[in-house]
C-alpha cells in the first residue's frame, strides 16, 4: 500500500488528523500542566498513525472502544475538538458534561464508545457491542483497544473466549508502546509476541508496524475483512510508542533520553506520513506547513472554547448517576 492508492484529498486528510491529534494532546499536556486540567491526563503523543490508521480502514457504523488514553481516538473518529477540550477542563458543554474528564470521553453518534479507566475493562465492551451486531446481524466491525499492560488483565482472556467460540466480529487492537505504566514488556511477560496471545483461542495475530500509517491501514483493512465476513475476532498488535509519560505524573525515568530522541528523530508517524506526501508531489512544505497552522488555530478555538464554558451546575452531581433497586437477602 502507497501514496497513489489514495486520493490526494484523502492523504491530506490523513496528515491534518494525524496533525490535529499531536497538537490537540500538545496544548492538553500544557493545559494540564498549568491547572486547567485535573485528574488523570495520558497523552497518545508519538502513537497517531494508529488511530488515524484503524479509523480509516473501518466503514460507516463500525465502533470503536478504548482504553484512558482515549483522546487521540476520538479525534480520529471526527468528533469535535471543542467538546472534547472542554471535557477535559471539566467544563458543562463537554461530551461527559463536565463529569468525565480525561479518562472517560465518547461519542455515540460517531460510533465512540468511550475511554474507559478500569484497565482492560473496555475489551468485554467491545466485545459486548460484536455480540449485539451479530444478534442483530448487522454488517458492522468493533474495534476494541487496549495496551500491552491491559494484555495481561484476566477479562481480556474471557472476551476473548466468548468472541472466539460465537465467532464475533471483533478486531483487537494491543497499541504496544512497551511500557505499559512504567514496566518494561520484557520485564513483565515471558512471551513478548504479544499478537500470540489469541492462539489458544484459536485467534490469528499479527504484528504491524504502528509507527506507520501505510501498515496499519493495511493490516486494519484486512482484519475487519476477516471479522466481516464472519470468521470471528482477529488480533493486531501494534509495535507504536509514546513518547510522554504514562500519565502526565509520570516522569518516565525507566527509559533513556537516547531511545525517545530516536524514535522521535527517526520513527515519528507525522514526519514518516509528511515525507511521503511531499515525496510524492501531494502537497508541498509550504502546504503542510499551512495545514499545520489551520490546525493549530483549530486547536487554539477548542481552547478558547473550553476556557469561555461554565462549569457544570451543582445539580449535574445528581443526573445521569444510576443505582440498582435490587435487594439482595
Amino acid at each position: 500500500m502507497k501514496a497513489e492508492n489514495f486520493t490526494k484529498e484523502r492523504m491530506i486528510e490523513f496528515y491534518r488528523k494525524m496533525l490535529l491529534i499531536r497538537r490537540f494532546e500538545e496544548k492538553a499536556g500544557q493545559l494540564y500542566g498549568i491547572g486547567l486540567i485535573g485528574g488523570f491526563c495520558h497523552l497518545s503523543i508519538g502513537q497517531e498513525a494508529v488511530a488515524v490508521g484503524t479509523y480509516a480502514a473501518s466503514r460507516p457504523g463500525d465502533a470503536f472502544v478504548t482504553s484512558y488514553r482515549d483522546h487521540g481516538l476520538m479525534l480520529a473518529c471526527n468528533s469535535n475538538p471543542e467538546i472534547v477540550m472542554a471535557e477535559l477542563t471539566g467544563k458543562e458543554t463537554g461530551c461527559s458534561k463536565g463529569k468525565g474528564g480525561s479518562m472517560h470521553i465518547f461519542d455515540v453518534e460517531k460510533q465512540f464508545f468511550g475511554g474507559h479507566g478500569i484497565v482492560g475493562a473496555q475489551v468485554p465492551i467491545g466485545t459486548g457491542i460484536a455480540f449485539a451486531n451479530r444478534y442483530k446481524k448487522k454488517d458492522n466491525v468493533v474495534f476494541t483497544y487496549f495496551g500491552d499492560g491491559a494484555a495481561s488483565q484476566g477479562q481480556v482472556y474471557e472476551s476473548f473466549n466468548m468472541a472466539s467460540l460465537w465467532k464475533l466480529p471483533v478486531v483487537y487492537i494491543i497499541e504496544n508502546n512497551k511500557y505499559a505504566m512504567g514496566t518494561s514488556v520484557q520485564r513483565s511477560t515471558l512471551v513478548t509476541e504479544l499478537y500470540k496471545r489469541g492462539e489458544s483461542f484459536g485467534i490469528l495475530g499479527k504484528q504491524v508496524d504502528g509507527m506507520n500509517f501505510f501498515p496499519v491501514y493495511v493490516a486494519t483493512s484486512e482484519a475487519a475483512e476477516h471479522a466481516r465476513s464472519g470468521k470471528g475476532p482477529i488480533l493486531l498488535e501494534m509495535k507504536t510508542y509514546r513518547y510522554r509519560g504514562h500519565s502526565m505524573s509520570d516522569p518516565a525515568t525507566y527509559r533513556s533520553k537516547e531511545e525517545v530522541e530516536d524514535m522521535k528523530q527517526n520513527h515519528d508517524p507525522i514526519s514518516t506520513l509528511k515525507k511521503c506526501i511531499i515525496d510524492n508531489k501531494i502537497a508541498s512544505e509550504e502546504e503542510c506547513k499551512a495545514i499545520d497552522k489551520e490546525v493549530r488555530d483549530l486547536v487554539k478555538k477548542s481552547e478558547d472554547f473550553s476556557k469561555n464554558s461554565e462549569e457544570p451546575n451543582i445539580n449535574e452531581l445528581y443526573t445521569d448517576v444510576y443505582k440498582s433497586t435490587r435487594r439482595y437477602l
